[in-house]
């Protein structure tokens, strides 16, 4: 792990450059991924006696960095940064600790102290995520293993658990300190979502990665699936997946197997029925921050939602009022989320030479388009495109873009094609070459999408 030494002797670099200051801000993303690096910051910062505000923004553009000059203060971005190196104010103290892809333009700032994974050769969408970034940082500020669960929760809500159904690289590395330091346990466990929170037949009703037809989005068919296997046909309250024993949670794996052979799923969709799921030990057994999954879906309900205030407060321990405000955001998200499929299921996908797309319009809000797009993704049948989505912002109009790691593998990077084609149109954008997301001005998503198409098509090799 060269790399990750290599890493944390930059983080110790830039932890010296923050711990000169009695007064600090912190600059972080609102999704998941934002919220645990932004509150692993604030927590080591307390630790150091630091004082500092956590501001949590949509996205990184010049008002932002305007607002950040104005401050005048020490700033430490997490989980953003990266792609706008070069605009940074200048005579501030800042610290960039982010993962993705990195902006090359000159730099000349005598203040500036970047920590980002691509820079030592560690992949940033799959091996660090925003929030291992910033615990690694963390750690350089003090003695912080213990916060490597709000790590763990960052890592899998930005899905870098997906591409290997488990935390590799760096993330497993961190995995491992927080298991060592008792704060986490990890194993291989059925993969559908919610199973701390969620009656059994909900898991299958509600599954989307995998999508299991005939299953998902039909209660009476999950129901009677689990009857026949045996699971609750007495009639009783439904148990959830945590209430089952060992040989029932075995009889239900097997069971969906077996049905997954029988509709002729793909051997990818079936090997993701089973993947390593992660337990936060302090957490309260039958709740969302039990699971990690669960964890970082509630955040991005808060965050997503204009409220990351709630999510950075849970973040930090509150198991109170603030718990039960993101709750009540969590049951507006999957109603908003599972709307968004339907919009999308109704109104269609549209195919061009290399990509394909949905316009959203106002029907999805800006901040979950991209959400709906991987899950539309997930479930399309057509997955050899990267999928883009079109929603109105207040910026203008948000685009999010989603692909497969087959498509990774023959040479699509995301993030280049829409900072190069937002830029033609007068937008920014950026991200990670599986995932990413621009900004464009009202009137030019027809020029986007030709620019976008033909970019595509020359990054991504044929297949064979």
């Amino acid at each position: 792990m060269s790399d990750y030494i290599s890493m944390k002797a930059r983080a110790d670099l830039c932890a010296a450059a923050i711990k000169k200051h009695d007064r600090v801000q912190v600059v972080s993303h609102i999704d998941a991924d934002g919220l645990t690096a932004a509150a692993i910051t604030s927590r080591a910062l307390d630790r150091c006696g630091i004082e500092h505000d956590v501001k949590c923004v949509k996205q990184l553009d010049r008002k932002v960095l305007g607002d950040v000059a104005d401050a005048n203060v020490p700033t430490i971005f997490t989980d953003l940064g990266s792609g706008m190196l070069s605009e940074m104010p200048l005579d501030i103290e800042i610290v960039v600790a982010d993962h993705h892809q990195i902006d090359h333009r000159q730099v000349d700032h005598q203040h500036l102290h970047h920590l980002n994974p691509h820079l030592f050769g560690i992949d940033g969408s799959t091996e660090l995520s925003g929030a291992g970034c910033a615990y690694i940082f963390a750690q350089s500020l003090g003695e912080n293993r213990d916060l490597a669960d709000l790590a763990v929760v960052g890592a899998v809500g930005d899905l870098q658990a997906r591409k290997f159904g488990k935390l590799v690289g760096c993330n497993r590395k961190i995995l491992r300190k927080g298991a060592d330091h008792g704060v986490i346990g990890y194993k291989r466990d059925l993969s559908l979502f919610g199973k701390q929170t969620r009656q059994m037949y909900k898991l299958l009703q509600y599954s989307s990665d995998p999508y299991l037809p005939g299953l998902t989005g039909n209660e009476g068919a999950s129901i009677a699936f689990l009857k026949k296997i045996g699971i609750n046909s007495s009639g009783e309250r439904w148990k959830r997946w945590i209430d089952l024993d060992e040989g029932e949670q075995q009889k239900v794996v097997s069971s969906l197997v077996q049905y997954c052979i029988s509709k002729r799923m793909s051997s990818y969709h079936i090997q993701r029925l089973v993947t390593e799921g992660y337990t936060l030990t302090r957490e309260r057994e039958g709740t969302e921050m039990r699971d990690a999954s669960e964890y970082s879906t509630l955040l991005n309900a808060t965050g997503r939602y204009g409220s990351a205030d709630i999510g950075l407060a849970v973040c930090l321990g509150d198991r109170d009022k603030e718990l039960a405000r993101a709750k009540k955001k969590l049951k507006e998200h999957q109603k908003n989320l599972a709307k968004g499929l339907n919009f999308v299921k109704e109104q269609g996908i549209t195919e061009l030479d290399h990509i394909q797309y949905f316009d959203a319009g106002s029907s999805i809000k800006d901040t979950i388009v991209g959400i709906v797009a991987g899950m539309s993704l997930t479930n399309h049948r057509k997955r050899d495109m990267p999928m883009l989505a079109f929603a109105d912002s207040d910026e203008g109009v948000k685009v999010s873009a989603r692909g497969m790691q087959d498509l990774v593998r023959r040479g699509l990077n995301l993030a280049d094609a829409l900072e190069a084609c937002a830029a033609k149109v007068g937008g920014m954008g950026g991200g990670h070459n599986i995932a990413a997301g621009a900004t464009i001005p009202d009137g030019t998503k027809d020029e986007f999408l030709e620019l976008m198409d033909v970019m595509v098509g020359e990054q991504v090799a044929p297949e064979g």
